[in-house]
């Protein structure tokens, strides 16, 4: 990012066409990262994505644009916490175009999502990551770590059962 760049970061409008065409390719950059699967969204998901995130009434994506230029993504969901009663959000997918990165863009979406989860109430932030994924050093220096309740019955584990 040259000094005179200005990185904007805003709440999607999904039923704006231009906010949902920069989600689906960002997260369609994203899909085909190896951190990302390694292979383009469908076409049947790239049309159904805007309205399908435009009625839940859960997610939320933030958009980090530089100069008016979409470089990065924060696709986030409400959920809940049953220990705390309390609103929570999860970081579903946190992308930053590969040739944009390392210029703090994550970092500044990070700092993005966490204000909007304070407006919102919620009283944590999760996100997953794949072990191999270089962000995870990012995350880890902006707060994020292993969930445990109590050290000795271990680290939560992220597991997942396809069912298509």
């Amino acid at each position: 990012m040259s000094d005179t760049a200005t990185l904007a970061i805003a709440l999607a409008d999904y039923r704006e066409p231009r906010d949902a065409a920069d989600v689906v390719a960002l997260l369609d950059a994203y899909a085909r990262d190896p951190m990302g699967g390694g292979e383009p969204l469908a076409d049947s998901v790239k049309e159904r994505l805007p309205g399908d995130l435009a009625a839940n009434p859960q997610a939320f994506s933030l958009l980090a644009r530089i100069d008016g230029e979409a470089v990065g993504l924060a696709n986030c969901f409400m959920g809940y916490s049953t220990f705390a009663a309390a609103p929570i959000v999860n970081i579903h997918d946190l992308a930053v175009l590969p040739e944009r990165r390392g210029a703090g863009i994550g970092k500044a979406l990070l700092g993005a999502i966490e204000a909007e989860a304070l407006k919102r109430g919620a009283v944590k932030v999760t996100l997953e990551v794949l072990s191999g994924n270089p962000a995870r050093h990012l995350y880890a220096r902006e707060g994020y770590g292993d969930y445990a309740l109590d050290p000795e019955a271990g680290t939560a584990l992220f597991w997942q059962k396809r069912l298509t």
